[in-house]
């Protein structure tokens, strides 16, 4: 059976849009020790007719009104209980009393399947009706105001004793974050990514100690990281931003950290020791900072770990310890291209027998590719190109022919191949130009001589 392999951008993509999504729009629908843990029997989504004659609660159904107007969606006035009405993205719950009240209202066109209330591009905004809704858990808006920016509304902090998911993705809002989410101490989900926020990550946002998911991802965000400890913490996404200064020790209290995403931003100093603590991490992506110091001995215990990315910081000149690698059992890829490293390719690399993709491009490396890489059988992308790598490659010719254009050894004069292995039948010259035999002819007819470069 055929096997079938991505290109280390897709999954890295695949991988950064899945485990955002391990709880980031989900509704939280049983807390008891929140205000409206009075309600009861779970979300009555409003399509599903609601069958035991109870209605919604008439101040809340007046709000709804006003939200979905100021949305565009004028239609909703003419519903006349929206808790029984027919559409996605409301959910109510029934109090004792049997009265329906709202906990949960979704805008934007995720995808084909969904059906949230789209908003009029040009004259949406956020109302301050939403302040009347006492039991809301979930607030979702995804591209709702980008023609319409302003600013993320203050009165948001208000629902600070119920929300538990606020999501406002790809909205255009610039300004700083507000200091009031911090007051939304239910919070378990904070997604902010791609607007046009600037200015500095407020530092209430440390009081959100329930937080499980966190986004801030692809703003204009300035100033260093605040020492932000979350215990439930599972994503971490600072991603694309403009962050400064150095990576704070506390990271090592996310203990539940599954992502930690830091990329494209201008990070100094180096990955401190208590990373250690983030036994169950799968992404680690740090790439594109100016982290210039070696990296900790403690990284070896992340053996959860399965995408290490660091490309493009410039390390002070550095080499990497023979066992730098030991421990990282799970790791599938390692990525540390353009990182001014050089020495010796680390023996422990070849010991990583679930890798699938490495990227060492870009650096000093020199010597020889470590014998131990003989055993990388699930290797489908191997980049050591730009290097000042010599001697044989050891690879096997399956895992050459499988990688084909993704093997790419060019730029390191020193490299050959064994001959009679078939090997440089897999080799595509475009990536591999330069790579010759191990073994060339003597100037004598009839003899050779072995030189090993």
């Amino acid at each position: 059976m055929a096997v079938q392999y991505f290109s280390p951008q897709t999954l890295l993509l695949t991988l950064s849009i899945l485990l955002p999504l391990v709880r980031p729009f989900t509704v939280i629908t049983s807390d008891s020790d929140v205000p409206s843990s009075a309600l009861i029997d779970g979300p009555q989504p409003a399509f599903s007719t609601n069958q035991n004659g109870a209605r919604t609660d008439p101040r809340e159904q007046e709000a709804v009104y006003e939200i979905m107007r100021a949305t565009g969606n004028d239609w909703a006035t003419d519903i006349s209980d929206v808790c029984r009405g027919r559409w996605h993205g409301i959910e109510c719950m029934p109090d004792k009393e049997n009265v329906q009240h709202v906990v949960s209202l979704s805008f934007g066109a995720l995808s084909d399947d969904t059906a949230f209330p789209t908003c009029d591009p040009n004259r949406s905004y956020v109302s301050e009706s939403i302040t009347k809704l006492p039991h809301l858990r979930t607030l979702f808006f995804f591209r709702c105001f980008s023609n319409n920016p302003g600013r993320i509304p203050t009165f948001l902090g208000q629902l600070g004793p119920t929300l538990q998911t606020l999501v406002l993705r790809d909205n255009g809002f610039v300004g700083p974050i507000p200091s009031e989410l911090g007051n939304l101490t239910r919070l378990r989900i904070l997604d902010l990514h791609k607007n046009n926020l600037n200015g500095s990550i407020p530092v209430s946002l440390g009081r959100l100690t329930g937080l499980m998911s966190l986004d801030l991802s692809w703003n204009k965000l300035t100033g260093s990281i605040p020492g932000l400890s979350f215990p439930p913490l599972n994503v971490l996404d600072l991603s694309q931003n403009l962050l400064m200064g150095p990576i704070p020790s506390s990271i090592g209290g996310c203990q539940s950290l599954i992502k930690m995403d830091f990329s494209r931003n201008q990070l100094t100093g180096s990955i401190p020791d208590s990373i250690s603590g983030l036994k169950d991490l799968i992404l680690m992506d740090i790439s594109y900072n100016r982290l210039s110091i070696l990296l900790p001995a403690t990284l070896k215990s992340l053996n959860s770990l399965q995408v290490l990315n660091l490309k493009g910081n410039p390390m002070a000149t550095t080499s990497l310890p023979n066992n730098a690698f030991d421990g990282m059992r799970g790791l599938m890829f390692l990525i540390l291209s353009n990182m001014n490293m050089h020495g010796s390719i680390p023996e422990s690399i070849g010991r990583l027998s679930n890798l699938r993709v490495i990227y060492l491009d870009g650096n000093r490396f020199n010597g020889s590719i470590p014998n131990s890489f003989r055993n990388l059988r699930n290797l489908s992308e191997l980049r050591l190109n730009d290097n000042q790598l010599s001697g044989p490659i050891p690879l096997e010719r399956e895992t050459v022919w499988r990688m084909k254009r993704k093997l790419r050894l060019h730029n390191n004069s020193g490299l050959c191949y064994n001959p009679n292995s078939g090997f440089e039948d897999g080799l595509d010259p475009s990536f591999s130009s330069g790579i010759g035999s191990c073994i060339t002819p003597t100037p004598t007819p009839g003899s050779t001589r072995t030189v090993q470069p």
